[in-house]
């Protein structure tokens, strides 16, 4: 007798004993999650051990990069407590349409899909998680590592060049690994740092921690590298570190430096990104989102021809 040896046909069989049908509930979302997964080419994410970097700014100019590069992108804004990708990319306020197929994505600019929380809530009003968590906070990660899934899982993100996931801010020990289960494909992460010595060194540490979770590390983004003048188009330091040798140390590639510039941050804070190429912000985007494709498609031809 054949042994069917197709995921779908061995799930299906599987018995639940729990009368909720919880477990039945994880699985077929955990399969659900491999299919629409499986319809995206890249899967990255956009982490940093610090907060206050600028994450998520980072993660939607390098959305709008590879959209720029003709690139189908999705992005997931993983921050479940503080999300701000819709309002940063002028999408605050929208919300998913719910189709047989799945929850449509709202498109931001140059065709750009999210999934955020923020679809979920009245403007202003925060998250607040009831429940069992008013008893023990351990139930607080669970819940929001279901969410997670469940984005994953319900959203239909159709074929996707690029998914960019942005992690929350600080440590968020728990996310990481919960997004390697989720997405064993994962490319690699992107490492947000600062050049400030604090900063450095809790990302030294996160890159550590990225790699024992089996999360390839892409490179790291030097942002807030200096003050770029809006007049003379100068620019001067804003903190004291070196990049640098910390990229050299941890053997990991400097994809590009961003300086604090003052028009970038109100185009982030007033929903106007960037759509084209002519800015000078824009244009550093582009060069890291052309070497993140270079050093992926690096690894991929060293991995076929061992």
């Amino acid at each position: 007798m054949a042994v069917p040896n197709d995921l779908k046909t061995i799930l299906g069989k599987l018995q639940f004993p729990d009368d909720a049908q919880v477990m039945r509930q994880i699985v077929d979302q955990t399969l659900q999650v491999k299919l629409r997964m499986g319809r995206i080419k890249r899967k990255i994410v956009v982490m940093s051990g610090k907060g206050g970097v600028g994450k998520s700014m980072s993660t939607v100019n390098l959305a709008l990069a590879f959209a720029r590069k003709s690139y189908t992108v999705g992005v997931l804004d993983v921050d479940l407590n503080g999300p701000c990708v819709p309002k940063m990319l002028g999408i605050g306020g929208k919300r998913f349409e719910l189709t047989p197929e799945g929850a449509l994505p709202p498109l931001g600019p140059l065709g750009i899909k999210v999934a955020s929380m923020d679809f979920f809530l009245p403007e202003h009003a925060p998250v607040r998680w009831k429940g069992s968590i008013e008893l023990s906070p351990v139930w607080l990660g669970m819940l929001e590592m279901n969410v997670i899934r469940e984005l994953l899982a319900d959203i239909a993100w159709g074929e996707l060049d690029v998914l960019l996931a942005d992690l929350p801010p600080g440590a968020a020990a728990d996310k990481p690994p919960a997004l390697a289960n989720f997405l064993p494909e994962l490319d690699g992460a992107v490492i947000i740092t600062t050049p400030s010595e604090v900063t450095t060194d809790v990302v030294r540490k996160s890159v550590v921690y990225a790699r024992d979770v089996g999360i390839p590390v892409i490179g790291l983004i030097e942002n807030m590298s200096g003050y770029h003048c809006p007049q003379c188009g100068h620019e001067s330091d804003l903190f004291v570190g070196d990049v640098e040798a910390l990229a050299a140390e941890l053997d990991v590639p400097l994809l590009g430096k961003i300086p604090f510039d003052r028009d970038l941050s109100q185009r982030c804070d007033s929903g106007n990104p960037l759509t084209d190429s002519s800015h000078p912000m824009a244009r550093r985007f582009d060069e890291i989102v052309q070497r993140i494709v270079d050093c992926l498609n690096f690894k991929e031809i060293v991995a076929q021809r061992l």
